[in-house]
């Protein structure tokens, strides 16, 4: 069997697929471009051989994991390859499709290649709308900038008292009647697009709560134990999950942190003396070090368990709230050494940030354990 595989390098656009194969003894061959369409693809690689001894890869990138959730389907096995961790030569200056899908295929072949990890199509549809609702927060708070730049423009300030968009500040935009009519229709619309983008919003979280409830029993279970940390509610606790998927799959808290892109850079060659770290990699998920860091500027106050955070533990093992609380004393110490040390607190929050993540990794794997362990039968 090992001997008649045959391995498939393809370099995938929006339009178009590079193929190329690569034999078991090496033999390299470009099969052509094809268009990047279920039908044409189904047709160029039955044409490969049967699919059992065939053996897949492509670069991840804007098109997602479409063409690998195919794959699996027709019963090939398909690895989708972290882009930035496929080897290059230093002296090859020559790019081409062609090149890039033979250079994958030939990787693939002498396995050194990284895969990512592949969500379900119901897990990336949780992370699609996760990301959707962020997206809709940040046009509301472009819209609000705009709204009370405008105001401020045309000397237009609330009264001594009132925060910005509560109840009574709202009152007070929908009552301004300013001076020319042409200015009047600009604050009618800048209000529309402000209301609009918080009944955006609220629609998203409705979805979101309703995604949660549709959801397996053991995602549903995770998303409950980490609201028992403190500063993680529902939309940050969905988000998390929908980000890592299952904590389990790694096995070390230090794989999550990396994974996170949260871990500090290192140049420490040339003797033991020589060490060097700088600022973290970034080399990772992006909405994750942001739900982390925000979730983080609240390990800043004085340990406590407060009426809102109680109520989300009601219910949850005792295990959980004790990673909890442990993570309250030691990242709000962490935290204030820090600041006295003379770090700025931006910089602090990332390194308390980086090690909630492990906090979190904590309580995920101890509810996980219990949809995974085997359930005893009765003799």
């Amino acid at each position: 069997m090992g001997e008649s595989l045959r391995y498939v390098g393809m370099d995938v656009h929006a339009e178009t697929i590079a193929v190329a194969v690569v034999e078991s003894d090496g033999r390299e061959k470009d099969i052509g471009t094809i268009a990047n369409r279920p039908e044409s693809i189904r047709k160029c690689l039955r044409k490969l051989g049967r699919m059992e001894e065939l053996r897949s890869c492509y670069e991840a990138g804007p098109t997602g994991y479409a063409l690998y959730w195919q794959l699996a389907e027709m019963g090939m096995e398909c690895m989708v390859v972290a882009p930035t961790l496929i080897p290059t030569k230093a002296g090859d200056r020559v790019k081409t499709d062609r090149r890039d899908a033979r250079k994958l295929a030939r990787y693939l072949r002498s396995g050194d290649l990284t895969a990512v990890w592949v969500p379900d199509r119901e897990h990336e549809a949780l992370r699609d709308l996760v990301r959707a609702r962020q997206a809709a927060k940040i046009d509301e708070k472009r819209a609000r900038h705009r709204l009370q730049k405008f105001l401020l423009r045309h000397g237009q300030r609330p009264p001594e008292g009132v925060k910005a968009w509560t109840a009574r500040h709202r009152a007070w935009i929908e009552g301004l009647k300013l001076e020319q009519a042409t200015l009047q229709v600009v604050l009618g619309e800048y209000l529309h697009e402000v209301t609009h983008g918080e009944q955006r919003v609220e629609r998203l979280e409705r979805a979101i709560d309703e995604a949660v409830e549709a959801a397996p029993e053991s995602i549903r279970a995770v998303v409950e134990a980490l609201q028992g940390m403190r500063g993680v509610r529902k939309v940050t606790a969905v988000g998390v999950v929908a980000e890592i998927g299952q904590f389990s799959r790694f096995h070390h808290p230090r794989q999550l942190m990396g994974y996170s892109g949260a871990v500090p850079s290192e140049f420490s060659t040339g003797g033991p003396g020589n060490h060097h770290r700088g600022p973290i990699t970034k080399a990772g998920n992006s909405h994750l070090r942001r739900l982390l860091s925000e979730s983080a500027w609240c390990y800043r106050f004085q340990p406590a368990v407060r009426y809102p955070l109680k109520r989300r533990q009601r219910g949850l093992p005792p295990q959980v709230t004790e990673i909890s609380w442990k993570a309250q004393v030691r990242l709000c110490n962490r935290y204030r050494r820090m600041v006295r040390r003379g770090k700025p607190p931006q910089k602090a929050v990332v390194a308390i940030a980086r090690e909630l993540l492990g906090f979190m990794w904590a309580v995920g794997v101890e509810v996980e354990k219990q949809y995974t362990q085997p359930r005893a039968t009765d003799e």
